[in-house]
């Protein structure tokens, strides 16, 4: 399947998936789902820095217009995008990636995804939570929240992947 076209599917998935079935589950402990990252993360290694920016405040936009959030997922969002060459730079095979693959957990295995996406998976909902309650004395809750939201987010991203990213064989 073409590159962009898969990407687009991905995209317009993840911002319907988002905003119209995990936006609406009420948890409960201030956890929210928040599954649209790693359609950031799975990107092309080599796409330039200013087009993730770009892309990543398309899709935070969007996810906000829709949820009525104010600018909450498009700063997450960028914050993540500024991140993600400098933790990609961070945890590079030492032959540099590989164009054709992608930086799913079949491609590159699950230490590589865990710590990439873990690190840019925290720095995105701690940045979220953070610009959410915008006071300093809650920030037990917002690391609650952070911590107890990574971790849902994080099954439900490895979830997502298991069912619609085939193995590479």
């Amino acid at each position: 399947m073409n590159l962009i076209l898969r990407h687009s599917i991905r995209f317009v998935f993840l911002l319907l998936f988002q905003t119209m079935v995990l936006n609406q589950l009420e948890i409960g402990w201030g956890i929210q789902i928040m599954v649209y990252p790693i359609f950031l993360f799975l990107l092309p290694f080599e796409l330039s820095v200013s087009l993730i920016l770009l892309i990543s405040f398309a899709m935070g936009l969007l996810i906000d217009s829709i949820s009525n959030t104010y600018g909450l997922h498009t700063s997450a969002l960028v914050m993540m995008a500024y991140f993600r060459p400098i933790i990609f730079k961070a945890f590079a095979p030492r032959d540099g990636y590989d164009p054709l693959k992608e930086g799913t957990i079949y491609d590159m295995g699950g230490a590589w995804f865990f710590s990439t996406f873990g690190i840019l998976l925290v720095i995105h909902h701690f940045w979220f939570f953070l610009i959410e309650m915008f006071r300093l004395d809650a920030l037990l809750f917002v690391l609650q929240k952070t911590i107890l939201s990574f971790a849902i987010s994080l099954v439900f991203c490895l979830l997502l992947q298991m069912l619609f990213i085939r193995k590479n064989k």
